[in-house]
């Protein structure tokens, strides 16, 4: 898939074996942190609910990363993994609903590439027969407005925090 929105030409395309760092990497960046918060220490990754969201990558038949490509630099990426009842995401809605999360290198925000690659896991998760997808957002995160655009809704909340689900239509 190639896009050109806002005169900013990518591509969409699958995260190879060699490139899970940039998964790390954009998982990171996916952390809502308050306005005049200081960031995370990098070791809140190796905290087990954070973990689970990427170690063992793609050993799950339902794993599924893309990444925004332009010319040569990721600039941004999309994943979702199922998770189940011993092992629940911030999203979990339940064991048959992948839960999502996603991240635009702060340069590139405004440009559509979320929303593209929004579009795009919504799309291989509906052809592979999903019926829905979740989410976790605080709702002091803007990007509450682009998963309300995409036909995401409340499910329940939980403090600061909005789970959303997507119901995919199969056709």
């Amino acid at each position: 898939l190639k896009s050109n929105l806002s005169e900013m030409l990518f591509a969409i395309r699958p995260i190879g074996n060699k490139e899970l760092l940039f998964l790390e990497e954009f998982f990171y960046q996916a952390l809502f942190v308050p306005p005049n918060a200081d960031p995370f220490p990098r070791s809140i990754l190796d905290q087990p609910n954070l973990a689970n969201y990427i170690s063992h990558w793609d050993s799950r038949p339902e794993d599924l990363c893309l990444l925004a490509v332009s010319e040569s630099e990721i600039i941004g990426a999309v994943w979702g993994r199922r998770f189940d009842e011993h092992e629940k995401g911030y999203g979990f809605v339940d064991e048959h609903t992948p839960e999502i999360g996603i991240a635009v290198e702060e340069a590139y925000r405004g440009n559509g590439i979320g929303t593209a690659l929004l579009e795009a896991i919504i799309d291989d998760y509906r052809q592979k027969g999903f019926s829905k997808l979740s989410l976790s957002v605080d709702q002091r995160n803007r990007a509450i407005n682009l998963y309300k655009r995409l036909g995401f809704e409340c499910y329940k909340t939980d403090g600061t925090a909005k789970i959303m689900v997507k119901i995919l239509k199969t056709y």
